[in-house]
């Protein structure tokens, strides 16, 4: 694992540097088929990742949401979303994210966000995170009533809007991928989100669990990539069954 730990550390350095260059730059925002905002940074993004693996790892499948799955061939799969939360980096908000995963099979195996701006990276691999370098744990929660709960917009749970169930006051809105980084840092105690793509979830899954807490769909199984697009998310594993009852 570790020679894929350096190969996916070389994706977010790439990653960044194109991004550091668009920051708060005039640039196009144009709008795809499911409304979501692109940008030109986007897209160079995941091209210049992909064309490091086609050249490193031409065998390993890949799976962006700029560009679509190329099929793999020895079992191996990279998830890639060059920036998630471009609703926050096109009006310069530092509180998006580069995803890289690292599938085997279906499961990511590893997981790294980074923030190119802030210069801080999430790595989780082989029963760690750490966060530039530093092994980092969430915290406990004793109950949902004193719980910290992020989510990216209402508007993604549509008919089901299972949020309400919880106590709306205790909500933070608008976090993406960096409030994942938080919860293994120990600040976020519960997460809920509903209509994610795998590049989307991917791999936030081996840095909520190796830092040693919980994620999975909101039936409780564990994420794949070919989960239903529910997620939930607790720095205390011990909050899920007050959680799957509000769920």
């Amino acid at each position: 694992m570790q020679e894929f730990s350096a190969l996916a550390n070389r994706l977010a350095d790439a990653a960044g540097e194109i991004i550091r260059g668009y920051f708060r730059q005039s640039f196009d925002v144009e709008t795809k088929g499911d409304k979501s905002p692109v940008t030109i940074a986007d897209r160079k993004v995941e091209e210049r990742m992909r064309d490091i693996l086609e050249s490193m790892r031409p065998q390993d499948g890949i799976h962006g949401e700029e560009f679509g799955i190329k099929k793999s061939e020895s079992g191996l799969t990279w998830v890639l979303d060059p920036i998630d939360g471009t609703k926050s980096f096109v009006i310069g908000r530092p509180t998006f994210g580069t995803l890289i995963a690292l599938c085997d099979g279906n499961t990511p195996e590893l997981g790294i966000i980074d923030q190119a701006i802030l210069k801080e990276r999430w790595i989780g691999i082989e029963g760690q995170t750490t966060f530039n370098g530093k092994v980092v744990k969430t915290t406990s929660c004793p109950s949902v009533d004193t719980a910290r709960i992020g989510s990216t917009t209402p508007a993604m749970f549509g008919d089901n809007p299972v949020y309400k169930n919880f106590n709306e006051g205790r909500f933070f809105w608008g976090g993406d991928c960096y409030q994942y980084g938080l919860m293994a840092n120990g600040f976020v105690d519960i997460i809920l989100e509903a209509s994610m793509q795998p590049y989307d979830y991917a791999a936030l899954v081996p840095i909520i669990k190796n830092a040693g807490g919980h994620i999975s769909d909101f039936s409780g199984n564990d994420l794949t990539l070919e989960s239903d697009g529910t997620v939930v998310a607790l720095g205390d594993p011990t909050l899920w069954p007050q959680v799957q009852k509000l769920l």
